[in-house]
Order: structure tokens, then C-alpha cells, then sequence
């Protein structure tokens, strides 16, 4: 997972630090498994804006990928490690021992070769998904689920991970990357390891055009606005008075927006850190 940093040979080279790419084994995907990803430009379907800075990038393509690990006791073979455009994380394709191919997220130190299976009496090593009633405590964890048979929702992009903490009757303890501590039924499943490619915070862009292949159009701050557009518009000359706060007129910089009433509050046993 290294990172390479370039010769300031022009402006846009100077500060760029990209992944080198260097576990990626291979350049073209598996046709089977992909779909394709229509972009909308931050249109609905009146062909009115209503998310702004969307827009362009480059075409793509969607990988599906197998986050449900549905597909107990039959062993799977890493056949290679590719990049894709939809996630931070690395992803893996592997060939199930009935002849069956799958895309999923590969965690770090998953190799071309390696052999991973889900189910139950599985062995808690990286790349295989168990119950979380089976999981060691303390272990490292990603792409857990918050139901059983939903497929995973947590813990899912580059570098991060959960950890086991401990059980409690029908739940798992499990510390969340946010700091959250908060119980999860132990019918649901959970993959074993940390999410690969751990350096893509690190990655400095370098200049504006690379946030322009990934659909990202330029920023405009709320105060250079009118005050028709914003409630942070207005005025004469840099004059940035009233509290920050969102085009809705929603307060930033502390303010909580969690409903007090949310149904999920009750298996939150620790709220995240600030």
C-alpha cells in the first residue's frame, strides 16, 4: 500500500501523491460481474438541480459486488486484486470451487492464490466471514452486518475496521472506526481483517483537474453568495457577519442533527468521539 510522490516538473506534479498501485494484479475487470452506472449530474428526472458540484468525470462502469458472503462452506480462490472506481477500498475476484466468480472487498494482506470461505466453523482468518457468535474477542473485523442476511454496511471503505469487543446475550459489542461502541445481533456476519488500500487518506490530488475526473465540479463558498442563494449572502464587499451554517438555514460546526428520537439510539452504548 505505498504511495508515490512525483518530480515538481509542473505545477499540478509538485504536491501529488497517489497510491502506486502496487497490489493491483491486474488492468481489465471481470465482464460478468459489472453493470452500468448511469450518472445524473446532480439532476432528478424534471432535470432540476437539486445537489450541487456534481457533474462529469470520467464513464464508468459498476462492479457488483458480494457483500451478503451467502455462499457457506464452499472454498473461493483470490484470483486477482483490482482497483475500482466505485470505492476506496481494493477489490477481489474470486473463483468459488463450483465455478461460480464474485467480486468483494478485499481486506489487507489478501494475496492472488489465497483461499477464503464464509459460514459456520470457520477459522477467523483474514478474508473468511463468520457469525459474529463465532468471532474471537478482540478480533479485527470490516463488512458487518446490522441485520441478519442484509449484507454489510459498516466498515466498509479504504483502511477501515471494527473491533469485537465482547457479547452480551443475543448481541455482539463492537467498536466502531468513529469510536462508537454499540450492540449488533450475533446472527449477523462479518468479514475478518482490515480494509485494504489503508493509505488513501494520505493521497494529496495535486491539482483541480483530477477532482474533475471524479464528477467533483468546483466548490462555491456560502458568503461569496447572494442572499438569495445562500443565508450567508449578501453584503458589501468580504463581509462574512452571522453564524456558519448550511443553504437550509441548518447551524454547522456542532450543531446536532441526529433526531433525539432515533429507533437505533437504544443499541448505541457509547456515542461516537467528537
Amino acid at each position: 500500500m505505498a504511495l508515490k510522490k512525483f518530480k515538481p516538473t509542473t505545477a499540478g506534479q509538485r504536491f501529488k501523491l497517489i497510491s502506486a498501485f502496487d497490489e493491483v494484479t491486474t488492468a481489465s475487470p471481470e465482464k460478468s460481474l459489472l453493470a452500468p452506472r448511469k450518472k445524473s449530474g446532480g439532476r432528478n428526472s424534471e432535470g432540476k438541480m437539486t445537489m450541487r458540484y456534481l457533474g462529469g468525470g470520467h464513464k464508468q462502469k459498476y462492479r457488483i459486488i458480494d457483500f451478503k458472503r451467502d455462499k457457506e462452506d464452499i472454498p473461493a480462490t483470490v484470483k486477482s486484486v483490482e482497483y475500482d472506481p466505485n470505492r476506496t477500498a481494493r477489490i477481489a475476484l474470486v473463483f468459488y470451487a463450483d465455478g461460480e466468480k464474485r467480486y468483494i472487498v478485499a481486506p489487507q494482506g489478501l494475496k492472488v492464490g489465497s483461499e477464503i470461505v464464509s459460514g459456520k466453523g470457520v477459522s477467523p482468518d483474514v478474508g473468511n466471514t463468520l457469525y459474529l457468535s463465532e468471532i474471537p474477542f478482540g478480533t479485527i473485523i470490516h463488512n458487518i452486518e446490522l441485520r441478519p442476511g442484509q449484507g454489510a454496511k459498516m466498515a466498509r471503505s479504504a483502511g477501515s475496521y471494527a473491533q469485537l469487543m465482547s457479547r452480551d446475550g443475543k448481541f455482539a459489542i463492537i467498536k466502531l472506526p468513529s469510536g462508537e461502541t454499540r450492540m449488533i445481533l450475533q446472527t449477523c456476519k462479518a468479514t475478518i481483517g482490515m480494509v485494504s488500500n489503508s493509505d488513501h487518506s494520505l493521497e494529496v490530488s495535486g491539482k483541480a483537474g483530477r477532482s474533475r475526473w471524479l464528477g467533483r465540479r468546483p466548490r462555491v463558498r456560502g458568503v461569496v453568495m447572494n442572499p438569495v442563494d445562500h443565508p450567508m449572502g449578501g453584503g458589501e464587499g468580504r463581509s462574512s457577519g452571522g453564524h456558519p451554517r448550511s443553504r437550509k438555514g441548518l447551524p454547522a460546526k456542532g450543531y446536532k442533527t441526529r433526531s433525539k428520537k432515533k429507533s437505533s439510539d437504544k443499541y448505541i452504548i457509547e456515542k461516537r468521539k467528537k
